[in-house]
């Protein structure tokens, strides 16, 4: 297509369907409003209600929505050029999550001047993301996808801390959840007079050097050699998309996969170059940003304010898939050969001693975690009570309470560790675990729906929604996954993928029943607050019981397929009918986890490859260790989240991500994935 047809198309096309969406945007609201009023009020004759909102409340909110989508797309421009990453964007670099973090440091420890110092803390906050995710992945020999799993990974760890963050401080926080998930909400002009300014200006510099920013194409080498400063271009091209994203966190939060969709479009199209496909990504991240508004209110008809950044969430996480797909052939050299990392422990360890060692780990965390109290830890008083028999009050407050959370938290960190050990076996795939690979958000969503769209039912159908929903989720990521013969990196981006949209529909649903923030975000983070006996037993003792006991008798199994898919067929192994077996039953222990104390990821991922470096690659000898440790690995996690801010409590999924997280990110350093 010839250039400037080709131009026609992405800017006139573009800027019809911003128009149209700023139109319907404009008339979207609990008040209905006439074109003729809004005329009115754009040109300032009216001084109704009406002409009012409308300049007050719906103008601004379409201004920031352009300023933001054309900033972000831009960052993503910048970012994607800056890294040779087509998966590089704010959202999946850590950006986003990194200046999220800081603004909500800001709100609570610097809350009178952070009016002032909120673009600063989220400039702070992405620039430090943006770096660490660059020497975590690698530095210059970083690929892209270690890039995107760095950034990814270390987006779960700076949420655990902020969600932390807004659990114990939400007083503070109050009414920053929405602008968490990213919202367009303006209560004045104020957000829009700094941002169209600054963004603007931003953006006219960085057409201005955009030429420069082609020569990256030809290679750093042939750049010199034409008289480049390649080090101040780079500089200048992350210092752009930093800026552009801080701007636009610190005013409308932190809004997903706009820099990823954008720029794709725009290639799409045709364009490459950095002057066209700069100004073409401003226009069309704007165009998605409105649209996504204008989708979210449309879709919300009560009108509480579905987070924008929810909604381009649900277009962008199919989008970053579809791309995972598209490079397949470019990014990821697949090889059969891919087994489990780690090895086995360097001294030779009698395995009796090793479960003593575990054992007495998993009872000293039940111990713990029964005399852990609202003062703090209670160990003489919680065995006084348990011996004397005149503290029957408390004896049973311990029992009935304590005792019971902890069991929980034991039961639920031993079923995820089986469920982690599955998936890593029969996908062999060391980065599989229920969180990673989509099964626990998938169960979320599930198990939510459930709860607030269908509160008719009983609480004995949550675990159903929660199993449907993962087995959901699962499977859009073992099909996928197939194709490309279940190699570690491509499943967890897959899986990350899968979990994105998991999350912005648990967000959605959250605004749109009007859930408490922080009762929302520990569910979500997973937490045994207020779990017992009934959780027990309607949840986890039936896994515990059948399951488990089932998984076991095939671990011989698993480990001829660590051997290769070609020597397992040879010796007579059913290869297809034990992957998909196991897979089920792994979905079903983590559905069932997932609807005892809720989204707790990681722990699945811990605890087979610390019994995996320990005893080495006998299934059969790792299998009662992983629980053991998952176990009290949970345990542990839930105590010392009730001790450190007591009477206050961290949820132990946070906890837990805490560990497991940078885990991960260390497992991916030394896999070299």
């Amino acid at each position: 297509m010839h250039l400037f047809y080709k131009a026609v198309l992405i800017f006139g096309g573009g800027t019809a369907l911003l128009f149209l969406f700023s139109f319907i945007h404009i008339q979207q609201g609990s008040v209905d409003i006439t074109l003729s009023i809004i005329m009115e009020a754009i040109f300032g004759n009216g001084e109704e209600l009406e002409h009012e909102i409308i300049r007050t409340l719906r103008l601004p909110r379409i201004v920031v929505g352009i300023m933001a989508g054309a900033a972000l797309a831009s960052a993503g421009v910048l970012f994607q050029t800056l890294t040779k990453n087509p998966l590089a964007s704010p959202a999946t670099l850590g950006v986003n999550a990194g200046a999220y973090l800081l603004v909500i440091l800001g709100a609570v420890f610097l809350p009178a001047s952070l009016p002032v110092n909120g673009f600063v803390l989220a400039f702070a906050g992405g620039a430090i993301a943006a770096v660490l995710v660059f020497l975590i992945s690698g530095g210059s020999q970083a690929t892209p996808v270690r890039m995107a799993l760095a950034g990814m990974v270390l987006t779960l760890t700076f949420s655990a801390f902020t969600s932390a963050i807004q659990i114990f401080f939400e007083y503070e926080t109050a009414g920053l959840f929405l602008w968490g998930n990213g919202t367009l909400v303006q209560n004045d002009w104020s957000g829009a007079q700094f941002m169209v300014p600054a963004t603007l200006t931003l953006l006219a510099i960085l057409l201005l050097f955009s030429k420069k920013f082609d020569v990256l194409f030809i290679g750093e080498e042939h750049a010199k050699g034409l008289g480049e400063n390649v080090t101040f271009i780079r500089v200048s091209m992350f210092l752009g998309a930093v800026t552009l994203t801080a701007i636009s966190v610190s005013v409308v939060g932190p809004i997903g996969f706009i820099g990823l969709i954008a720029p794709h479009i725009i290639r799409l199209m045709g364009l490459y170059l950095h002057g066209w496909l700069l100004s073409a990504s401003m226009l069309w991240g704007a165009v998605i940003v409105i649209g996504a508004d204008v989708a979210g209110r449309w879709l919300d008809p009560s009108l509480n304010e579905l987070p924008v950044g929810s909604v381009t969430a649900l277009i962008g996480a199919p989008w970053l898939i579809w791309l995972i797909w598209k490079h397949r052939g470019t990014f990821f050299r697949l090889s059969r050969k891919e087994g489990l990392s780690g090895s086995g422990s360097g001294k030779k360890v009698s395995y009796s001693i090793v479960m003593i060692g575990a054992i007495i780990f998993t009872v000293t965390a039940v111990v713990f975690g029964i005399s852990v109290g609202s003062q703090g830890l209670e160990l003489q008083n919680t065995w006084l009570a348990l011996i004397n028999s005149e503290e029957t009050a408390l004896r049973s407050f311990i029992i009935n309470l304590r005792l019971s959370r902890v069991l929980v938290a034991l039961v639920t960190g031993m079923l995820l560790a089986i469920s982690g050990l599955l998936f890593q076996g029969v996908l062999r795939n060391p980065l599989a675990d229920p969180s990673v690979i989509g099964v626990t958000s998938g169960a979320g969503v599930g198990a939510m729906l459930i709860l607030y769209v269908f509160p008719a039912l009983s609480a004995a159908w949550i675990p159903l929604g929660a199993i449907i929903g993962s087995f959901i989720a699962v499977a859009i990521v073992l099909l996928l996954s197939k194709k490309m013969h279940f190699q570690p990196a491509v499943m967890a981006l897959m899986g990350i993928g899968i979990s994105a949209v998991g999350s912005a529909i648990i967000q959605i649903l959250i605004v749109r029943f009007n859930l408490n923030a922080a009762s929302a975000l520990t569910w979500l983070s997973g937490s045994t607050y207020a779990r017992g006996f009934d959780e027990l037993q309607w949840f986890l003792i039936g896994p515990l019981l059948v399951i488990v006991p089932i998984a076991f008798y095939f671990m011989k199994q698993i480990d001829l397929l660590a051997l290769g898919e070609e020597t397992s067929i040879g010796v007579g192994l059913n290869v297809t009918l034990l992957r998909w077996s196991m897979s089920i039953l792994a979905t079903v222990i983590a559905a069932c986890s997932v609807a005892a104390a809720g989204t707790i990821g990681f722990v699945g991922l811990v605890a087979p490859h610390i019994a995996r470096m320990i005893v080495g690659h006998d299934n059969r000898k790792i299998f009662p260790l992983s629980m053991l440790i998952g176990g009290g690995f949970l345990v542990w996690a839930d105590a010392l989240g009730r001790l450190v801010l007591a009477p206050k409590e961290i949820p132990s999924g946070i906890v837990v991500a805490m560990i497991g997280a940078p885990f991960l990110l260390w497992l991916m350093r030394k896999r070299k994935v």
